[in-house]
């Protein structure tokens, strides 16, 4: 079966991406998905800014969290893949992050809208690596690989 492409299935809104990835209420970080092809996606959110944000401590947002937006996206991108094919992906664990690279303290200061990008360099599935990158305007905040392995 083909995989859909960004331009016949796009925007996905945040109720569509609660059903493509185990999170839920607020832990569903990203509100929607711009862009997406086979090998990437772009989302957008701005729940970074809310003090409602489960991840804030002392009322901030460490910018650590950028790999958690961006797991996320990679596992919409994974839901959405195989919601294409006919099929719903299994949950994974994000098991690994390398080469990540913080540009920034907080997020919860960043006025913009966040974008993350997260773009598949290999696997297929729930055995997959991916860059992201997280951004605001022009400026990057956060990029680096994270692995989704299968729960087992």
């Amino acid at each position: 079966m083909t995989l859909m492409t960004s331009s016949n299935r796009i925007p996905v809104n945040k109720h569509e991406i609660r059903n493509l990835i185990p999170h839920s209420g607020l832990m569903c970080l990203l509100d929607e998905v711009t862009h997406w092809d086979d090998r990437s996606v772009v989302c957008v959110t701005n729940t970074h800014r809310d003090p409602a944000n489960p991840l804030r401590r002392d009322g901030q947002l460490s910018a650590l969290h950028a790999f958690e937006y961006g797991a996320q996206a990679a596992a919409v991108h994974g839901g959405l893949r195989a919601r294409s094919a006919g099929a719903t992906a299994p949950p994974g664990y994000l098991v690994a992050l390398r080469d990540a690279h913080l540009h920034a303290m907080r997020l919860d200061d960043i006025d913009s809208p966040l974008h993350i990008c997260a773009s598949r360099l290999f696997g297929d599935g729930i055995n997959t690596v991916y860059e992201c990158r997280v951004s605001a305007g022009e400026s990057l905040l956060a990029n680096g690989r994270i692995t989704i392995m299968p729960r087992t």
